[in-house]
């Protein structure tokens, strides 16, 4: 148990340090980071979104990476329950009955069932919710790098 704490730990170092010794502004950084952590949380995007996407916006490519990489695929995957439910919600439908539609689309997957209106309006909550939760994880990943790189950096 202590090793794995003392490899937390050493990998969050390794991430704070990288951070602070990118050469640019905090604000371009924290928004790369916050850029990289929404797009790494939408199933479907990622690294190379966040690097597209920070080189058109003209903010910091490294952190985007960075928190693309931090958040890609695994937290999309522990977030699955709570996009349908947030989804759910604001679309004002049955959680469990979106849940159970998306297990039993994902049971008897055909491509061309993904044209068909019923499963539009199965991923339309999921998306939803994969958005909000993109936004509010993107936008506390750039506030919290913003504070921290300006109190480092004074």
């Amino acid at each position: 148990m202590k090793k794995i704490k003392n490899k937390i730990l050493r990998f969050f170092r390794f991430l704070y340090l990288k951070l602070f010794r990118i050469n640019d502004s905090p604000q371009k950084i924290a928004l790369g980071l916050g850029l990289g952590v929404f797009l790494g949380i939408l199933p479907g995007t990622g690294p190379i979104a966040s690097l597209s996407l920070a080189f058109v916006f003209r903010i910091n490519r490294a952190s985007a990476l960075l928190g693309s990489l931090l958040t890609n695929t695994w937290l999309s995957f522990v977030t699955f329950i709570l996009a349908i439910k947030i989804g759910s919600f604001m679309l004002k439908l049955n959680w469990q009955e979106t849940y159970s539609q998306y297990s039993e689309f994902l049971k008897s997957f055909h491509w061309a069932d993904l044209f068909k209106l019923s499963v539009l309006k199965m991923l339309f909550p999921l998306l939803i919710g994969y958005l909000i939760i993109s936004l509010a994880l993107g936008l506390l990943a750039y506030l919290a790098a913003l504070i921290i790189l300006k109190l480092k950096r004074k």
